[in-house]
């Protein structure tokens, strides 16, 4: 691990909750359970760490079951890392670190036969190699996948049966809620809430000296997206109140084929997965006009944000809420052996797609941005790392290419895992029981009602979406504010906030990332990859090719402000917390009047799976 000098990193903000009732401890905390945390936790367990996975729900429940593509490495006869690297950096329009998409692509090959070794089985042609397929942005066939249209689900019951077969100590369905850091900035653990039937007062904390945040996405904050409802931001947000800088969140890719469910369909939509369109599937209006061709050299399979960009552009030449995808040339048979899943969901809504077009239209998909890290998934909190969508490596740019997510999760988190492993054997780590802080006294962070959730993901759809403008932002930002302001109002004059619990937490975190997310959108004045702005309708390199890295002060503004060259600055020399960017809009919101916490309900153990935890006192 490497020091981030003298400065502090800390914000002293925290969620509002209880104090802890229980505690663990450990040499590395994983929060989250998809490839990334999942893979960080096995490596780490081989090393020799005590290790604790927290996941938000059950193991196998994050957004990696929910992959239907496939995962991308140069596994094919004539691919190679080079032609892999070339597609990334197309994608990302500008802006990936090429070092860091160097990594995943020399990497990657290995890193996925190490996951075929751990147990996952992809799918295998006639010839008995790899059955490898296309997808947008990729000039070759270098996606793997498994159960034709099931890759993610494969993955997550291979890594998951690994685990457990470790006896790795995991703690399900418990929201994880703050960092907590020792007297020198270091990071010391986590807190978090276990969630047992209709209890709130399940708060306690593991205890160790590295934590690695693989919490996956945000799509959540949107009225519609393929993700879970578990994707609510809660690593970002967490990251942000300890201090760590967030980067590129404008940057969130919009899936173009998402099934249409109706114009108010609200939450988690099927996916209708790429890969259709790389075995041939054509996009179509409802003249069966292909409105593609012509638009980009790999037509229907160009880069996402392109896509996404062309169905939006003729739904609006039209008038029409969505567009057609028509595969009804592949017949029954390949229907149901390659995609079974995405002809289960269509049939399951009305829709046949062996006789019919699909509609379909684009909705919130993957945050290209996250936590900032280097190349070894460290952040500007030392202790504290991030990979998977939380993180922000460099390696998607202003635009992730379809099927780099599954293996940037699986590159990174091996790179953390032999990060703090080395930090463990050179002494860094061994036997420091690191010291929390205290508790703080009063409500640190005001909590939202959950009925703030809907107006969030509303406020975000109209504002923030596919299309954006400087007075679409301006709109979102001050109706967010506006929440953030009355919640903060009501706990200064009466000293009440929401009452502590699942729902106003990740509703909380949403306005969080919701804020960061339309501050850096408003910033970035020109359309790039997957942010667009009807305003800014060109790329401008000489202004833009830049990064725009967010920060919350302890005075709770957001500091803003943007990178001097499209490299990112080492994670061990971030910003100054005190010294916002001078052309930022943020203020700072006035200091609350200290309002004592409540008592804490005495607290039951977890559900904890393998060791049992250590029951303490409470801490303070």
């Amino acid at each position: 691990m490497t020091s981030t000098g003298t400065r502090p990193t800390g914000t002293g903000i925290r969620l509002h909750a209880p104090a802890p009732g229980w505690a663990l401890d450990a040499d590395v905390v994983v929060v989250g359970s998809g490839v990334a945390g999942l893979t960080a936790a096995l490596r780490c367990e081989t090393a020799g760490l005590r290790t604790v996975v927290v996941t938000k729900a059950r193991l196998d429940d994050g957004s990696t079951r929910w992959a239907q593509g496939g995962i991308a490495a140069a596994l094919g006869d004539g691919d190679t890392p080079e032609q892999h690297l070339d597609d990334t950096l197309v994608a990302g329009v500008g802006l990936c670190d090429e070092a860091a998409v160097r990594t995943l692509v020399t990497e990657g090959p290995d890193a996925v036969r190490r996951l075929i070794a751990t147990g996952a089985h992809f799918d295998e042609s006639a010839g008995g190699g790899l059955a490898l397929t296309r997808e947008g942005g990729h000039h070759r066939r270098r996606i793997a996948h498994a159960g034709g249209d099931a890759t993610g689900a494969e993955i997550s019951r291979a890594l998951v049966g690994a685990v457990r077969a470790r006896g790795i100590r995991t703690v399900e369905n418990a929201l994880v809620l703050d960092l907590l850091t020792d007297a020198a900035g270091r990071t010391a653990g986590v807190t978090l809430h276990v969630m047992g039937e209709g209890r709130h007062d399940g708060v306690g904390a593991v205890h160790a000296p590295a934590v690695v945040l693989a919490t996956g996405g945000m799509g959540q904050v949107f009225s519609a997206t393929t993700n879970p409802s578990v994707s609510t931001g809660d690593g970002v947000a967490l990251a942000l109140r300890a201090g760590a800088e967030v980067s590129d969140l404008e940057f969130v890719q919009f899936h173009p084929t998402v099934l249409f469910l109706g114009a108010d369909a609200e939450g988690q939509q099927p996916l209708v997965s790429e890969a259709v369109r790389g075995e041939g599937a054509h996009l179509v209006d409802a003249d069966g006009v292909r409105f593609m061709q012509g638009q980009h050299e790999l037509g229907e399979l160009a880069p996402r944000d392109i896509v996404a960009k062309g169905i939006t552009r003729r739904m609006q030449e039209q008038g029409a809420e969505h567009m057609y995808l028509d595969a009804r040339h592949f017949g029954a048979a390949m229907w149901e052996q390659r995609f079974p899943t995405i002809l289960a969901a269509c049939r399951a809504h009305g829709i046949d797609p062996v006789t019919e077009p699909v509609p379909v239209a684009p909705a919130a998909h993957y945050a290209s941005g996250g936590v900032r890290t280097d190349a070894s998934g460290r952040t500007t909190v030392p202790g504290l790392y991030a990979c998977g969508e939380v993180a922000c490596t460099g390696v998607h740019g202003a635009n992730r290419l379809a099927s780099n997510s599954l293996l940037e999760g699986l590159v990174y988190a091996e790179r953390i895992a032999a990060d703090i492993a080395d930090s463990h054997a050179d002494g860094t780590l061994r036997a420091r029981v690191p010291a929390p802080l205290p508790h703080p006294g009063h409500p640190a962070h005001p909590l939202l009602p959950p009925e703030a959730r809907l107006a969030i993901q509303r406020i975000m759809t109209e504002g923030a979406g596919v299309l954006r403008s400087a007075s679409s932002l301006t709109r979102a930002a001050d109706r967010l504010d506006r929440l953030h302001t009355e919640a903060r109002v009501a706990l200064r004059e009466d000293g009440k906030t929401a009452e502590p619990g699942v729902d106003t937490w990740e509703t909380t975190n949403l306005l969080s990332v919701a804020r960061v997310l339309v501050a850096a959108a408003a910033r970035r004045e020109e359309t790039r990859g997957c942010h667009w702005r009807e305003d800014h309708a060109e790329r401008d390199d000489t202004a833009w090719r830049r990064h725009i890295v967010v920060r919350l002060n302890p005075d709770r503004a957001l500091a803003v402000h943007t990178t001097d060259t499209p490299e990112f600055p080492p994670t061990s020399e971030p910003a100054p917390h005190a010294v916002p960017d001078p052309e930022s809009d943020a203020m700072p919101d006035p200091a609350p009047d200290p309002a004592p916490d409540p008592e804490p309900a005495p607290t039951p153990a977890p559900s904890v799976h393998g060791a049992q935890p250590t029951h303490r006192p409470q801490e303070q």
